[in-house]
């Protein structure tokens, strides 16, 4: 008789049975929603922006699960069902492919996961609720499917010849089915050609199908390793508990590698290899909970230092600037970027016997850190400059130290650990409009949080002083010794040069998130990313860079394999895209210039470690040359644009394609050339074991963040104009001196409170472009746009070698285009040429900067290309906004005659007499006030301001376009209130912020015509 205790059976679940139910759901959620919605909506979900049926007669995706009854909520309830075998695939991988050698499962467990999330994200919010949150999750998942299919396709058994067959067909397929889909993307989006959009939408359902194909795989690797899932209770004492058994682990199956991998931590914990197969030390000791937790708090910490560090070194540029700002050429300020040549001191044998100990190092560490930091809080240009320059050249000597002055087996990690201050840096810029919280150019009223970087870097050098030191201090290399011991290394000066040229690039091109994007940006209609929404891409692809080089310094046979010539080339092809391309293509070439140059990091650091200690070295002279290079670049890439200020510009005028090349030729350098360097020993720096993991999660968690950072700044409403119910338009042209104020600080936040107040429309924003190393690669329009509400063109990129224009607008551009004017002798002068919608009616607007004083030639040619283009559109309206350095009513050559005569318009107010550089003219419209307001300490230019009132759609033009109809003066008190200027900012109430109505000390208000049509 069975006992009435009789434990029961245990229930067990092959995990294959789990893949399956993955599988036949996700096809189920798309066939279904793909059926029922031809069956129900076919015509509505065929249709798009350019065309519908029967040009386009097959829906996309977003269209086909986010726009209509029911098949969205099918669709969506079996997506819901189907997350539960989703997470379970995801871990059963993960512990299917575990092992104590290698973090790399641990890692693809991670981006599962962010995989998945990403995966819900754009599937639960379509393109119809947030068209731009549901892309950039898109993109996400996309590109973690990068990591996920080719480490999981890395991670499958030879022995599962099934399963590893159709991982590669399906990954590859996945990625190769991109290249067609960007393209109809772009034929349908840019060039708007019907049906382009039915061949995307091919390309778009076949990556699904590859997806779900691609994990089904998982489905032959669970089968193989007969992967089952046991569930059973407690009852009568038994041992069973939940758990995952395998079986092929249990049977002692062989290894999935024929040779063991070598332990990477310290001697003695090497891997046992039998007959092929690898076993674990019969011993663990685990290591004490303090022993963990101050591992990790030494490893956030030395991050945080080398994100001071990388911030101190970038502030360098935009502090000293300030001053060749004013002068308006070379200031003798510029010195100060020679502060960083400091590691010469190092060839002072007592300094450096100093500073190789354990004291000089702590000592190097706060003097630049808190001298960096604190340098802010002098409210004098010159002294923050002295401060900063001081912490610059402790900086250059201690981080020569803890660059080369390491073992063997620290320099994978001091590198990586760069890499990531680097990473850290850039994305504070994009968490803070582009401004790095702690730079000593912002304080607490420009965005910055200077005071609690400070604490977070006592905190951080606290722990840096009390760590223990278990190795002895490191001492300055012996060149006799290393010569009897090492065969011929790499000579000091390619070494230094190439980690010179890397610095600068890194610096230049990646730390902010948006450069890349300013150098592919077109205009309107969009064809390619925006700042505010694609600059994470950038910080993606900078962590995938980084990633890739830590998983290849896990082993000495992989950790110089991006040193070969091939991958150099991939390099140089991405960055001659990034260069001849514009929007998505050209990103695209930044993205994989991103790649390259955060994936070599340690092996150009490595080299020039390797050449410091080398016999004919030095640390201080290789150091000293590797950041005079760096001086050298930041001077020609400023000279590229600034020619016509400097002597010996004229050299360097527009050549950037030369700067980039000298670039790439100096990373060049560090490769392994066969014929060239055939003595040079192979790099063989690693990186600890135990470093793994933490490396690969602070890279994803960084990644997160950044996209995080993303979907919170969208924008949540539509720009909407100030007063619509009157028609009114109020614009405004400011030359805002580069975003630096007159105390040296960034003035963002003080043009938008003045541009807030004064209700501006649309706004025209010059000597805009701070996308260069000088500038602090910095986006001005970060702040107005989010906070105020804009539609934004950044006009033409730092490649186009112009100071920049801005246009900001509350209705939306139609259409906008870039003009380079002509410069034969000057600066080269941008112009912005868009269409808005101001209530219906397209009004061109044109933003642009014109040629100085000393260049007449210039000057006359300009004008009479920007006549030229306002006359192209007559009779239709038109506002222009720009910088035109002249006289009132000059004649020809000077600029007034031509464009106003030229181009057919309407100076704003031809009476008054005292103007030279900002001017705004008009067609088409009828103007009811203009107003002067001055610069406070924005900028050393005050902004103009114009208001129209935009006649009725389909009016011809307005009503009376006479001299006598538009000079018909008014009180303020006569106008509707709708058209009074802000109270506050008249001279005789005191004005606010510093700025004023001046000149006429009043708005100045003009009447409407009695038969306008409004």
């Amino acid at each position: 008789m069975a006992s009435a205790t009789a434990k029961p059976k245990p229930f067990v679940l092959h995990a294959s049975t789990l893949a399956r139910a993955h599988t036949y759901l996700a096809f189920a959620a798309f066939l279904s929603a793909l059926v029922v919605g031809c069956a129900l909506h076919y015509k509505k979900i065929v249709k798009n922006g350019v065309a519908g049926y029967p040009q386009e007669w097959f829906p996309s995706v977003s269209a086909t699960i986010g726009d209509w009854y029911p098949e969205r909520n099918i669709f969506q309830i079996l997506i819901a069902i189907n997350a539960g075998p989703r997470f379970a695939l995801v871990a059963l991988q993960y512990y299917l492919h575990r092992t104590p050698t290698s973090s790399i499962p641990g890692f693809l467990f991670l981006v599962g996961i962010l995989r998945t999330l990403s995966c819900g994200g754009w599937v639960f919010i379509t393109s119809s609720d947030d068209h731009d949150v549901h892309d950039v999750l898109m993109i996400s998942y996309i590109v973690l499917n990068l990591p996920w299919m080719f480490g999981s396709l890395a991670l499958t058994p030879v022995q599962h010849a099934a399963s590893r067959r159709r991982r590669l067909w399906t990954s590859v397929s996945f990625f190769l089915s991109l290249l067609p889909m960007v393209y109809f993307f772009v034929q349908h989006k840019v060039h708007r050609i019907p049906g382009a959009y039915t061949r995307y939408s091919f390309f778009e359902w076949g990556l699904i199908f590859l997806d779900i194909v691609y994990d089904s795989s998982a489905e032959l690797d669970f089968e193989a390793a007969d992967l089952k899932i046991t569930v059973s209770n407690l009852v009568g004492g038994s041992a069973d508990t939940d758990k995952i058994a395998d079986r092929s682990l249990i049977q002692g199956a062989p290894s999935t590698t024929e040779t063991a991998i070598p332990s990477l931590d310290a001697p003695g914990e090497k891997p046992q290899q039998t007959n092929g197969a690898e076993h674990l030390p019969a011993k663990v000791t685990p290591r004490p909970l303090y022993t963990r937790v101050r591992r990790t708090v030494s490893f956030l910490s030395d991050i945080y230092l080398s994100y001071i560090y990388w911030s101190v070194y970038t502030s360098l540029a935009p502090t000293l600037f300030y001053f060749s700002v004013w002068e308006l050429g070379i200031a003798g300020h510029e010195l100060a970027l020679l502060s960083t040549l400091s590691p010469v001191l190092l060839g002072i044998p007592p300094f450096a016997s100093w500073a190789y100990t354990r004291e000089g190092r702590t000592i190097l560490h706060e003097l630049w850190a808190l001298i960096g930091l604190g340098a802010y809080a002098s409210r004098s240009p010159l002294v923050r400059l002295v401060l900063v320059a001081f912490a610059n050249a402790a900086a250059a000597v201690g981080s020569a130290v803890e660059w080369f002055v390491v073992a063997d087996g620290e320099i994978g990690y001091r590198t990586l650990v760069t890499g990531l201050g680097f990473l850290v840096s850039s994305l504070s810029k994009h968490a803070n409009h582009s401004n790095n919280p702690v730079w000593p150019i912002v304080n607490e009223r420009s965005g910055g949080w200077n005071k609690t970087g400070i604490v977070l870097a006592i905190l951080a050098l606290l722990e840096f002083a009390s760590r223990p030191d278990t190795t002895p201090p490191p001492s300055p290399p012996a060149p006799q010794k290393t010569a009897q011991i090492s065969p011929p290394n790499t000579h000091w000066l390619p070494a230094s040069l190439a980690l010179g040229g890397l610095i600068f690039s890194l610096h230049s091109l990646l730390s902010d998130p948006t450069t890349l994007i300013a150098w592919a940006w077109t205009g309107y209609p969009l064809s390619g990313p925006v700042p505010a929404l694609h600059g994470s891409l950038t910080h993606v692809a900078q962590a995938f860079g980084l990633a890739l080089a830590a998983f290849l310094a896990s082993s000495p046979q992989t950790s110089g394999a991006l040193t070969h010539p091939l991958y150099l080339a991939l390099g140089a092809a991405s960055g001659y895209v990034m260069y001849a391309y514009k929007d998505w293509a050209g990103y695209a070439g930044g993205l994989g210039v991103a790649v390259f140059l955060m994936s070599i990091i340690p092996a150009v650091w490595a080299r020039a470690r390797e050449a410091a200690v080398a016999p004919e070295g030095g640390v201080g002279r290789t150091a000293a040359i590797v950041w005079l290079v760096v001086c050298l670049f930041d001077v020609a890439s400023t000279f590229t644009v600034a020619y016509a200020f400097v002597p010996g510009g004229e050299y360097f005028r527009e050549r950037t394609d030369l700067v980039l090349l000298a670039q790439f030729a100096c990373i060049a350098l560090a490769f392994r050339w066969p014929r060239l360097n055939a003595s040079v020993r192979p790099l063989t720096f690693t990186l600890p074991r135990h470093m793994h993991v933490p490396i690969q999660n602070t890279l994803a968690v960084l990644t997160t963040i950044s996209l995080l950072i993303t979907l919170y700044r969208v924008p949540k409403t539509t720009p909407q104009p100030h007063r619509p119910g009157s028609r009114i338009v109020r614009v405004g042209i400011w030359t805002v001196h580069f975003g630096i104020d007159n105390e040296g600080r960034d003035s963002q936040r003080l043009m938008r409170d003045l541009i807030g107040d004064m209700e501006l429309d649309v706004v025209g924003l010059l000597e805009t472009d701070l996308h260069r190393v000088v500038f602090g690669n910095r986006d001005l329009s970060r702040v107005m746009a989010e906070e105020l509400g804009f539609y934004v063109d950044i006009g033409p990129g730092p490649n186009q070698h112009t100071w920049g224009a801005v246009l900001l607008s509350k209705f939306p551009i139609i259409n906008s285009t870039h003009h380079l004017l002509p410069s034969p002798d000057g600066e080269l002068a941008p112009a912005i040429e868009a269409y808005l919608d101001m209530f219906g009616t397209a009004v061109k607007v044109i933003v642009a900067h014109n040629g100085q004083e000393e260049t007449p030639l210039d000057r006359e040619l300009q004008s009479t290309e920007l006549a030229r283009i306002m006359s192209s559109s007559y009779p239709n309206p038109l506002i222009f906004l720009g910088y035109v350095v002249t006289k009132p009513h000059a004649r020809r050559p000077a600029p007034y005659e031509i464009m106003v005569t030229d181009g057919k318009v309407h100076d704003i107010d031809e009476e008054d007499i005292d103007r030279w550089c900002e001017y705004i003219l008009y067609r088409g419209l009828y103007r009811t006030s203009y107003a002067r307001v001055s610069r406070g300490i924005v900028t050393d230019t005050e902004l103009q301001i114009g208001q129209f009132v935009v006649p009725k759609p389909g009016t011809s033009s307005v009503a009376d376009d006479s001299r006598d109809a538009r000079y018909m003066r008014s009180w303020k008190e006569e106008m509707p209130e709708d058209h009074w200027f802000p109270m506050p900012y008249y001279p005789e109430l005191g004005g606010k912020n510093g700025h004023r109505y001046h000149v006429f000390n009043t708005p100045l208000y003009y009447k409407l015509p009695q038969d306008a049509m409004l």
